[in-house]
């Protein structure tokens, strides 16, 4: 599995109508099997910063599997108006150092 972070920057006025695009996308992203989970949180601090979390069973399954279906035709669509105000969109492995891992000591 990995985990694929997209931040945005959103005008305030704004804000609405990208929520609004990501719901809509949502259900192409519930269409495919190469899609896990996701979600889109709203900074507290910062209301015009977003980060959209998806999980994907591999990198090759969201490039290769979703971007090549007619799912992200139907997604793409929904979020097009938004594309330029990305920051950053980069895959995430998980590391060992997350809820429920015991850590393991550093030995010198």
């Amino acid at each position: 599995m990995v985990i694929e972070y997209v931040r945005y920057r959103i005008p305030a006025d704004q804000a609405d109508q990208f929520v609004a695009a990501y719901a809509t996308a949502g259900a192409a992203l519930r269409k495919s099997s190469h899609c896990l989970g996701y979600e889109l949180s709203r900074c507290t601090e910062e209301p015009t910063s977003f980060i959209l979390r998806i999980e994907w069973d591999s990198v090759e399954g969201h490039m290769d599997g979703f971007r090549k279906s007619p799912a992200f035709r139907e997604f793409f669509a929904s979020v097009r108006p938004f594309v330029g105000n990305l920051e950053e969109m980069r895959h995430y492995e998980r590391t060992a150092v997350q809820t429920g891992v015991e850590s393991q000591e550093i030995r010198s």
